[in-house]
């Protein structure tokens, strides 16, 4: 069996009044992400990876934020258009891992949603899918509550 890996990473900037959506599944926050799609960062940085994986660029290369015909989109669309590259391609999904880096609100509780969701999506065991929440205990532009940013990495094993 072959394999391969990829990371990803992305960053979305907070504002108050718009949805948090994260790992698939709707945070109950005041803040969301400013952005073209549903602004889930942690799925958009699964994404890169798995495409990193593939060696086919980033997620804005396949489903740019110029085109209208992504505005506004359900970020679980896109990750299950990835997936399905993947698989046309001939890899299944290994393993994934995600760090979500975000001040507030405190995510811990919404981990074992993500995981079940993102599970789905991937077509892997909810155990095949990490999900971790952290601070950065103040500091930068994750710590004053101005953003997210997400780290992902994906295995992939040839079928």
């Amino acid at each position: 069996m072959k394999v391969r890996i990829g990371q990803g990473y992305d960053v979305h900037q907070l504002k108050d009044g718009l949805e948090m959506w994260l790992g698939g599944i709707r945070i109950d926050s005041p803040t969301g992400f400013v952005a073209h799609s549903d602004g889930d960062v942690a799925i958009h940085a699964l994404c890169d990876a798995i495409l990193g994986a593939l060696a086919l660029g980033d997620i804005g290369k396949h489903f740019p934020d110029s085109s209208d015909e992504y505005r506004g989109i359900d970020s679980k669309v896109l990750l299950g258009r990835v997936v399905e590259m993947a698989r046309s391609r001939g890899w299944e999904i290994g393993n994934v891992d995600i760090t979500i880096a975000l001040q507030t609100p405190k995510i811990g509780s919404y981990v074992p949603r993500m995981q079940e969701c993102l599970s789905g999506i991937l077509g892997v065991p909810a155990d095949c899918v990490s999900v971790k929440a952290t601070t950065t205990e103040h500091l930068g532009f994750v710590g004053r509550g101005e953003g997210c940013e997400v780290w992902a990495v994906a295995l992939l094993e040839s079928r």
